[in-house]
């Protein structure tokens, strides 16, 4: 298995936004497929306060060719002024699994 494979995280502030996100990735062939996993609660500190919010994670099966594409996807579609988008890379993983992901990802241009 190449490790050019990336789990992305991102959070998100509702549902219908995690559905837009998740859908356009998909359509567009960045990401194979993206989890979305509700009932999140997020603590963190943003300009001198600290903040909580109830957040919905997406978990984006992607690779590093895609990465600059779909992190500017994101980036367009996200209603934060600073969205978390996390990349690590995959290690290992099932062999046909890892194999339906870069079949599922368009070629960069």
């Amino acid at each position: 298995m190449s490790t050019n494979l990336l789990l992305v995280l991102c959070t998100v502030p509702d549902r219908e936004c995690a559905e837009q996100i998740a859908a356009a990735l998909v359509a567009e062939q960045l990401a194979a497929c993206v989890n979305i996993i509700p009932g999140m609660a997020s603590v963190y500190r943003w300009k001198g306060a600290i903040e909580k919010d109830d957040e919905l994670l997406l978990l984006i099966k992607t690779s590093q060719d895609m990465y600059e594409s779909l992190e500017q996807r994101i980036r367009a579609l996200h209603p934060y002024e600073l969205p978390e988008i996390i990349a690590v890379t995959i290690q290992s993983g099932q062999k046909d699994y890892t194999k339906w992901i870069e079949n599922n990802l368009t070629t960069p241009s």
